[in-house]
């Protein structure tokens, strides 16, 4: 019944029917996971691609924990007695909550407050008198319940204890709670200051000192960067409920929405002015607080889920990044004093060399010759330079290195080292390198991240890989359980090579474990490479449902079966035999054929088992066998000469990298070492809801510098290459200027580049 009403909702916010969510229900209940149902179960969820099961799942979670909580709070309201049949209805209705809690909230077990203690004093009667009688003169009134024995001194105390009943009582109104909540989400306006004498040390957050904007309106990134001024203590937020009352004015609007809802009417009554104040107090004691710091967590809880969801976006991105494909590479992690580190790794990532040279502290020519003897010894195809300090300095070097090498010159590409640093000092690092030096590690991952983004890229937690928004600020939990997914999807979509997979990667395949990964790898190491994908089930702890998990993610290259290389599930080999039964051709005949294969009608081999959704995507497979969903591999060109933010111009156009995007824009790295931005507003010549359907993290683009803002590190840039450049002159220091000189710079940096000492050096190494 539960799962019924569950695959209700969900369908009606997917707007699918109720039956596909219930046959999701029962195979997630049967300990299938997501990418598996999405690409192996097409039939039995009638199509329900991966996006659609992650917001299934998610909600299923909420839906879940939403009905765990309501049966507690039936059981605890039913233990004391005050169930009614209404009340269980609401309760039973309710998908909210908040509402849900509202609801409970006269009903919660709490400490004795002020309105408990005025109801064991006797003053019910009191309250109740004067609020449904106000004909009653409230002090003569209250003159007979004084009670010194029962803490009553005076009639004002009886007064102020009928108060604190009343409002208790309707702050505790679930309806009334919802209408003021409502109004305020609609109309009430966030207001930002900061505190006195804070203005020097809390100067990165000068954008919010006197900033006021509608609660409704406030962007995630806004909303982030004042909480986040708040928690460090420059800044005071709240909310003011009444943006549009008159200078002045004492009351609020909110009290008006109570008075309404209680349906009083003041007609210069005796106990008019006494419910006045009731409702006053109502407001501002109990109920403005309340709503505001209810108000502030949403906000902060909406903030943090868009923050996540753009960091899963980019990450998605990163991840799905176009390898530059098996080819022997290096990679230099740049750095000026401590010397570049070294790495050089075979076309499947195995380490083959590595070195530490010093091109920037005068060991250039010492530095040269190692490099050129690491390249043509190992016969390097690639070269990855990390983006750090010194990373211009680096590629200017080891273009002057190659120059040397007439044929087979190696390409250059800068990438991302974010992460490396992370990934060095990790426990799998150690375990995949536990002979070799920290700080060379970095090297390593440079390198491999470029022949195999989504390969290396897994071992390292993904919130180190630097693509989201204030990602220290939101939940972290909430955090990891969406990049964790957004891993696995990437993973299982593009698949791994089992015989060369690392355990991190393994373990993100659909049905892994860190355990089962370990153990796929120690089989390996001890019986050679798999020739099969069903020689899987002799790995220790593999059962038969993680092997349906995870085969059909699994690829062998080379095997006995061609099938194995393909994102065919071995469940489904025999839909192939009745294939090339019909075709008369040997799978060998068969696969890569694509004008045979689209002469067959997918319907003729559908079953029972087996529907068009799992024909279409055999005759795919077939098609194209093994094929890569990521694209063509691409690499910006940074501009020669312009290497540090002060040699920026306004109006240059420049070739860049999409580094992160965000909901007010894009951030590009130009090669300066100080990424620009992109607002959302320079993005495109049409108006752009979403950067995200504009760009992506890692598209290759042109953009224009308009603005340079060198003491606050801060580039404008536009991809509409026609807008006007700030034209303003910029102050540097005296050291900027005299180094501020592309020209000058460089010809400094290439005087020992020319040098014949070079030339000479390497003439007593052959090869």
């Amino acid at each position: 019944m539960l799962n019924q009403q569950i695959s209700q909702i969900i369908a009606d916010e997917l707007n699918v029917r109720p039956q596909q969510i219930l046959a999701a229900i029962q195979l997630v209940d049967d300990g299938n996971t997501i990418p598996f149902i999405a690409r192996y179960r097409k039939e039995v969820t009638g199509g329900l691609d991966d996006t659609q099961l992650r917001h299934f799942e998610t909600r299923l979670i909420y839906l879940r924990e939403l009905e765990d909580r309501r049966q507690t709070i039936l059981k605890s309201i039913e233990e004391q007695g005050k169930l009614t049949a209404e009340l269980q209805q609401k309760i039973q209705q309710t998908q909210s909550k908040t509402e849900l809690e509202d609801l409970y909230l006269p009903y919660k077990p709490k400490r004795r407050t002020k309105g408990q203690i005025a109801i064991e004093a006797g003053l019910e009667p009191l309250a109740d008198l004067l609020w449904l009688q106000p004909h009653h003169d409230p002090d003569s009134t209250a003159e007979t319940f004084v009670n010194a024995e029962k803490g009553v001194a005076d009639s004002k105390a009886a007064l102020d204890g009928a108060k604190y009943i009343l409002m208790e009582r309707f702050a505790e109104d679930a309806q009334l709670l919802a209408k003021v909540r409502q109004y305020l989400q609609q109309s009430a306006v966030l207001i930002s200051k900061v505190f006195a004498g804070k203005e020097t040390d809390g100067a990165k957050f000068q954008d919010y000192f006197d900033h006021q904007e509608p609660l409704k309106n406030v962007p995630s990134h806004r909303a982030l960067a004042m909480l986040r001024g708040r928690n460090e203590g420059f800044l005071q937020l709240s909310l003011n409920a009444d943006p549009d009352a008159a200078e002045g004015s004492r009351s609020s609007y909110c009290e008006e929405i109570i008075r309404e809802h209680l349906g009083v009417r003041f007609n210069a009554q005796p106990a008019d002015k006494w419910r006045e104040q009731v409702i006053a107090w109502t407001w501002k004691i109990k109920l403005a607080l309340h709503l505001e710091t209810e108000l502030m967590g949403a906000l902060r809880e909406k903030a943090e889920q868009e923050a996540i969801d753009v960091f899963a976006r980019n990450l998605t991105a990163l991840l799905m990044a176009a390898p530059a494909g098996a080819k022997n590479t290096m990679g230099l992690d740049p750095g000026l004093r401590t010397g570049v580190k070294v790495a050089v790794v075979d076309n499947t990532g195995k380490l083959l060399d590595t070195a530490t040279i010093y091109p920037h502290t005068g060991q250039t020519e010492t530095a040269l010759v190692t490099l050129f003897k690491l390249i043509k010894t190992h016969h390097v195809e690639l070269i990855a330079i990390g983006n750090g300090t010194a990373s211009r300095e680096t590629e200017r070097f080891a273009k002057e290195v190659i120059k040397q090498i007439p044929q087979n010159t190696p390409q250059i590409v800068v990438v991302s080292e974010a992460g490396a640093s992370v990934y060095s000092a990790s426990e799998l690092a150690a375990q995949e390198f536990p002979n070799l030096d920290v700080s060379l590690r970095g090297a390593v991952s440079i390198a491999r991240r470029l022949q195999d983004p989504l390969a290396e890229l897994v071992k390292i937690e993904p919130k180190a890989i630097g693509v989201g928004q204030y990602q220290h600020d939101v939940n972290q939990s909430q955090l990891a359980r969406k990049l964790d997914a957004v891993v696995e999807d990437c993973v299982n979509a593009v698949g791994v090579d089992l015989n060369t997979a690392s355990s991190a990667l393994l373990a993100r395949v659909a049905g892994m474990s860190k355990t089962l990964a370990q153990n796929i790898v120690a089989y390996r190491d001890e019986n050679g490479r798999f020739n099969s994908r069903t020689e899987l089930k002799k790995v220790p702890r593999l059962g038969p449902k993680a092997f349906e998990q995870c085969a059909g993610f699994m690829r062998i290259n080379q095997s006995k079966n061609p099938l194995d290389a393909s994102g065919v599930h071995p469940e489904a080999y025999a839909v192939v035999e009745k294939i090339l039964q019909a075709t008369e051709q040997s799978i060998q005949e068969l696969m890569g054929n694509a004008s045979a294969i689209r002469q067959l009608e997918a319907k003729q081999f559908t079953d029972e088992q087996f529907g068009l959704p799992t024909v279409m995507d055999i005759f795919k497979e077939l098609e194209k066998p093994g094929r890569d969903p990521r694209g063509e591999f691409k690499t910006a060109t940074f501009m020669d000469g312009v290497e540090d933010i002060t040699d920026l111009q306004a109006g240059m156009i420049l070739e860049g990298t999409i580094t992160n995007v965000t909901n007010f824009g894009a951030f590009v790295d130009i090669g300066v070492h100080q990424d620009g931005l992109v607002h959302i507003s320079s993005l495109a010549d049409k108006f752009v809801e979403d950067p995200h359907q504009v760009v992506k993290t890692g598209d290759v683009v042109k953009v224009k510098v308009l603005e340079v803002d060198v003491a606050r590190k801060r580039i404008a840039l536009t991809m509409r290459l026609e807008e006007s450049a700030v034209k303003k002159e910029q102050k540097f220091d005296r050291s900027c200027e005299r180094n501020s000189s592309p020209k000058g710079r460089h010809e400094r940096h290439n005087q020992s580049f020319t040098n014949n000492a070079f030339a000479d050096a390497l003439k007593g190494w052959k090869k």
